[in-house]
């Protein structure tokens, strides 16, 4: 009879499938391919800053990554080194995993435009953090230190220090970083305030402490009469205090503005006299927080896309109470 071989084989057919589906719904969840990512793809936190080198980014990334965590996501952390190429790259990733968010500290104002645009399209919400973009209804938020407020914080006491009066030089940032010339547009709303005080020398070291020992090395060279240097972040300070102190000219008033662990204990030495602290955890949990709310709500936010968190000043006065970016009790 055919009859019963036919269903041994009806049976053998039907046995093979179920094993075949049971296999395809066993997948890992951490992969990153195919249609098994799709669980964990949806409590995925893509975090993308610059450098951990930086202690500020380094802040960032573990204060992002702790708070996705004690929500319940998972993370990934990546460093785009200020490549936007390279950011180009960890968006695709982050879509590839299909992501439910990306916080992001930026790689350029407008080169990072397309790459968040691209997100969008895919259905990924992006919150920035720290740096601003060129462009509105791109990213869902844009959560930033006030650095115009803080820039004037730091110009004031820039003058005061100065006795409102002599020769100074100014570090920039990254021409492309809108920090940049918004810090050097607050200074200058302080310090131009006062015509005995007289910049002599205005450079880019980029955020980046060889290059702002080496540049001031060459301007205390070319103006041996400058009293103070203000820079555009404690990275650069931490350089130009490095080249003041193998200078004779220790007396040299050095300002930074971020608060990083190391500008805090130069103050708290006399060395550097002042910084104007970021509060970059704070805004990075802000950013995780919004982004958990989005999610939650289906693509909705109550918040506005540009917020402006307040910095502080730290000076000799509250050197001690600062910690991680933060001043206790603030």
């Amino acid at each position: 009879m055919k009859y019963l071989p036919s269903r041994r084989a009806f049976i053998a057919v039907s046995a093979a499938s179920v094993l075949a589906l049971a296999a395809c719904g066993s997948g890992d969840e951490s992969s990153s391919g195919g249609s098994s990512a799709a669980p964990a793809a949806s409590k995925l936190v893509v975090i993308i800053t610059p450098s951990p080198d930086n202690v500020f980014f380094k802040a960032e990334q573990d204060a992002a990554a702790a708070q996705a965590k004690s929500l319940g996501y998972e993370t990934l952390v990546l460093s785009h080194d200020d490549d936007p190429t390279k950011q180009s790259q960890q968006f695709d990733t982050a879509i590839s995993r299909k992501a439910a968010a990306i916080i992001l500290d930026n790689a350029g104002a407008d080169a990072s435009v397309t790459a968040i645009q691209r997100a969008k399209d895919a259905s990924i919400p992006t919150f920035l953090i720290d740096r601003e973009i060129n462009k509105t209804g791109v990213a869902v938020a844009q959560i930033v230190s006030n650095n115009a407020q803080g820039a004037g914080l730091g110009g004031q006491e820039f003058a005061k220090l100065m006795g409102n009066k002599g020769e100074y030089a100014e570090l920039l940032g990254k021409p492309t970083d809108t920090n940049a010339g918004v810090r050097s547009k607050g200074y200058h709303g302080i310090l131009d305030q006062y015509p005995d005080l007289k910049m002599v020398a205005q450079q880019s070291a980029n955020w980046d402490q060889a290059e702002a020992l080496q540049k001031t090395q060459t301007i205390l060279q070319a103006h041996p009469n400058i009293k103070g240097i203000i820079a555009g972040n404690d990275t650069m300070a931490l350089g130009a205090y490095a080249a003041v102190q193998a200078s004779n000219k220790k007396d040299i008033v050095v300002v930074g503005f971020d608060g990083s662990p190391d500008v805090v204990s130069s103050i708290q030495k006399k060395g550097i006299k002042a910084t104007v602290l970021q509060p970059a955890s704070k805004i990075a949990q802000m950013a995780v927080d919004q982004a958990d709310a989005y999610i939650k709500a289906g693509g909705k936010t109550d918040q506005p896309e540009k917020q402006s968190i307040d910095c502080v000043l730290v000076n000799p006065d509250n050197a001690d109470s600062v910690k991680d970016f933060a001043v206790a009790g603030s």
